[in-house]
């Protein structure tokens, strides 16, 4: 029998790393990710420029129901973490 898959502890983070993913599905890729997080989880996020548009349209979609807090921010070389609240 398949074992259901178990979500990880409510603390949990989550990489996720746009580089890999072809520009036309990127942003549809993040918004799945997020929406599949449960509240507590953080979703890592790494890519190669500063996403300013991105964040734009998530702060729309989610509000405060996603804390959005930089963990490296350099040309080239960005980190965010998305905390689903």
């Amino acid at each position: 029998m398949a074992q259901p898959h178990l979500h990880l502890q409510a603390d949990a983070l989550y990489p996720f790393d746009a580089r890999g993913i072809a520009k036309r599905f990127r942003h549809a890729a993040i918004f799945g990710a997020l929406d599949a997080l449960r509240s507590g989880e953080t979703m890592r996020f790494v890519n190669d420029h500063d996403p300013l548009p991105l964040l734009d349209q998530l702060q729309a979609r989610y509000g405060e129901a996603v804390t959005i807090s930089y963990r490296q921010r350099e040309p080239g070389a960005i980190v965010i973490d998305f905390l689903k609240v």
